[in-house]
């Protein structure tokens, strides 16, 4: 019988470990996110765990921080235009953010908030994700020429609609979903479209 070559120990980094996380997170909640669980998933001991983390907060603050950056950097993203084209961006925030958020996506989403709900630190987290949504969006109302307030009521219908639009199952109500989905683009879009319009007639 030929001798067998040993498989390899399986190397796990640091982010490997926040990566598997963020996936126990999505299916188990916060309360979920286990080390010994997570080493299970993994298929490794917690040893090899305790070689990147000191602990378990350790680790939940580097979930935190890496799906912060990750949700800044595609809101600036997403929410980035060129001179003239930020109502054009705006419908393009509202089409991306209302049509192609993955089932996956909102799964991690929710679970992060609902451990806001009892955490602090994952609390400030959230609102910083939310406060920087906002603040883009009203931005690109702002370049419009929509004025500060109604800017900022504006992008809060804006999260208001996607988010919620997300959560819901559509599919029925309407023959032509995808229409609906652009009058109410249209119905959030339609005061900046107008002061775009007047400002190109008076220039």
């Amino acid at each position: 019988m030929e001798n067998q070559t040993p498989k390899p120990r399986v190397q796990l980094d640091r982010k490997a470990w926040v990566l598997a996380a963020i996936e126990l997170l999505a299916k188990e909640g916060v309360t979920g996110l286990r080390v010994e669980l997570l080493a299970k998933h993994q298929k490794v001991t917690k040893g090899s765990f305790y070689w990147h983390f000191k602990d378990r907060r350790d680790l939940l603050d580097a979930v935190l921080d890496y799906w912060k950056d990750g949700r800044i950097r595609d809101i600036v993203k997403q929410t980035r235009a060129e001179p003239g084209q930020e109502l054009a961006q705006i419908h393009h925030v509202i089409d991306v953010y209302s049509t192609s958020r993955s089932r996956r996506g909102i799964m991690i989403e929710l679970a992060v908030r609902d451990w806001a709900k009892r955490d602090a630190v994952a609390a400030a987290v959230v609102e910083e994700v939310d406060t920087k949504r906002l603040e883009c969006a009203r931005a690109l109302f702002l370049a419009c020429g929509v004025p500060m307030a109604e800017a900022s009521s504006r992008s809060m219908l804006l999260y208001a609609y996607v988010f919620g639009v997300s959560l819901m199952f559509c599919d029925r109500y309407a023959p032509d979903l995808d229409a609906l989905k652009r009058d109410i683009a249209d119905l959030i879009a339609r005061s900046a479209s107008s002061r775009r319009e007047h400002s190109t007639e008076a220039g």
